[in-house]
């Protein structure tokens, strides 16, 4: 490996447009930004030859669904941003701010409960380039699943989203079956049977939608699509599991709504270098709560 030359001023200049050194190199990563995870192959492809023109020819997956070009020389950055920008993309994500969303497959995903691709572009759009400028305390994460198998881990970010299909039970359509259907596809055993009626544990239910039209009586229906919102999750050297909101939303307009008084929030009460968690620590969860459900 060579010796790295240039300073650490050049190095943290390019490190804010989302450039990482390469250890022990004159080289970087440079983070390609996919909105949502998704990519055209148009996208892809640009990007393909922009690190085979201008880096070592090697793309890496990050965790939060950008792709790193690695290999390239600093003084082929700017060459490297200019190509991507003919197919609209650009580098980033770094930095004590709103960070690059992340979502699952939801949208495509069998047990996909909400359309967590558009949900997360318009997330993307409004908080990540619309606040592109808004420093903030600490970097902060947003990610979106698609349902409460959490594969994407909403409760792990600063701020989680996770579909929800809300269970309604019709008591006076239950005939008591010795072989509940209902009963059958839940995971989590919240199905119970009062007085011979069907009732759900609402303590229990993870509203996954799995049991809604299992009843050929229509003793389980659905009672809309909705979102939860989860606050103060961490991941890293420090672990903090985000604690759901105690209500769920049935407008996506009403989500962002909130997504945005929820980063002002922390950019107003937040210490500097102090994670989302640590302020809801500080603070309090109930009180927190209080503050972005109330006016």
């Amino acid at each position: 490996m060579s010796t790295l030359t240039i300073s650490k001023d050049e190095e943290k200049k390019v490190k804010a447009l989302g450039f990482l050194n390469n250890k022990g190199t004159d080289a970087f990563s440079g983070r390609v930004i996919t909105r949502n995870g998704v990519t055209t192959a148009d996208e892809m492809r640009c990007m393909v030859e922009a690190a085979e023109k201008y880096g070592n020819g090697n793309l890496t997956l990050t965790t939060r669904l950008t792709v790193e070009c690695q290999g390239i020389p600093f003084e082929q950055i700017e060459n490297f941003r200019n190509h991507l920008a003919t197919a609209g993309l650009e580098t980033g994500g770094t930095g004590a701010k709103v960070r690059p969303v992340t979502a699952c497959k939801g949208s495509t995903c069998q047990y996909g409960l909400i359309d967590t691709f558009g949900l997360s572009r318009e997330i993307h759009e409004r908080f990540y380039v619309g606040h592109k400028d808004l420093a903030l305390p600490h970097k902060f994460k947003i990610a979106v699943g698609g349902c409460p198998n959490n594969c994407m881990k909403p409760n792990l970010n600063d701020l989680g989203i996770i579909g929800q299909w809300i269970p309604v039970i019709n008591s006076e359509a239950c005939k008591n079956c010795k072989n509940c259907g209902v009963k059958k596809v839940c995971g989590v055993e919240a199905v119970q049977f009062d007085s011979g009626v069907i009732s759900i544990n609402r303590e229990k239910c993870k509203n996954c939608g799995l049991c809604i039209g299992k009843c050929p009586f229509d003793a389980v229906i659905g009672g809309g699509i909705g979102y939860q919102i989860v606050i103060g999750g961490r991941w890293g050297k420090q672990i903090a599991i985000g604690k759901p909101l105690n209500r769920i939303f049935t407008d996506p307009e009403n989500v962002l709504n909130l997504i945005e008084k929820i980063i002002f929030f922390y950019k107003e009460q937040g210490l500097p270098k102090e994670r989302f968690a640590q302020t809801i620590a500080r603070l309090g969860f109930v009180r927190v709560e209080a503050m972005l459900l109330g006016d």
